[in-house]
């Protein structure tokens, strides 16, 4: 585990993973791109829900590369890149199950946001996430989940729209369950930390 802490605080590997998490995020808003066009404006900056995480995580790998630490952008990739790396691991198996197909995209997704998920969790103990970050956190979390589920705003996938209320519910505890996890990781007194 100590190699792999090693490896996480490298500048080279620091850079890798910016640029690859750059290029998933302009990914990611060119694939809400249609849904974009069809949401109100009010509405945008919680439809992309992934490339939103993934841009939080950019910021996070920018301070990183300084030697600094940006809290709030840490407790927000954090929540956000477990949550939404699950969430979309979780729907596209339902869709393979539900459909019988995914293509290769679907299963590029999966591998990519199970990644995201990984990534999130594994630079735990470099964060500096103080309680009003946790708090705004929560707050952006569980305000997002509002906004798809009972404003309708969730990603489009395929026949899944046929399941919201399912979904709806699973993402509510995946939430609870994420920003639990946040907690015992990232702010309890007795936690693994390093420095970069």
């Amino acid at each position: 585990m100590a190699y792999i802490y090693l490896l996480l605080r490298q500048r080279s590997f620091l850079w890798i993973l910016l640029i690859i998490n750059i290029l998933g995020t302009i990914y990611g808003y060119i694939w809400y791109k249609n849904q974009l066009i069809e949401t109100p404006a009010i509405f945008w900056p919680f439809v992309p829900d992934s490339p939103t995480a993934s841009l939080f995580f950019v910021f996070v790998l920018i301070a990183f590369i300084q030697k600094k630490n940006w809290g709030l952008m840490e407790a927000l990739a954090v929540v956000t890149l477990i949550k939404y790396g699950i969430w979309a691991v979780v729907v596209n198996v339902l869709t393979l199950i539900v459909t019988g197909y995914i293509g290769i995209g679907g299963y590029i997704l999966i591998v990519f946001h199970m990644a995201m998920a990984v990534q999130g969790l594994l630079y735990a103990p470099f964060y500096r996430i103080k309680y009003w970050h946790f708090i705004i956190t929560v707050i952006w979390t569980l305000h997002n989940d509002v906004i798809d589920y009972v404003w309708g705003q969730m990603p489009k996938y395929s026949v899944m729209y046929m399941y919201d209320r399912q979904i709806g519910y699973f993402t509510f505890w995946l939430s609870i369950v994420v920003l639990a996890t946040t907690y015992y990781f990232c702010l309890r007194e007795k936690r693994l930390t390093l420095s970069l």
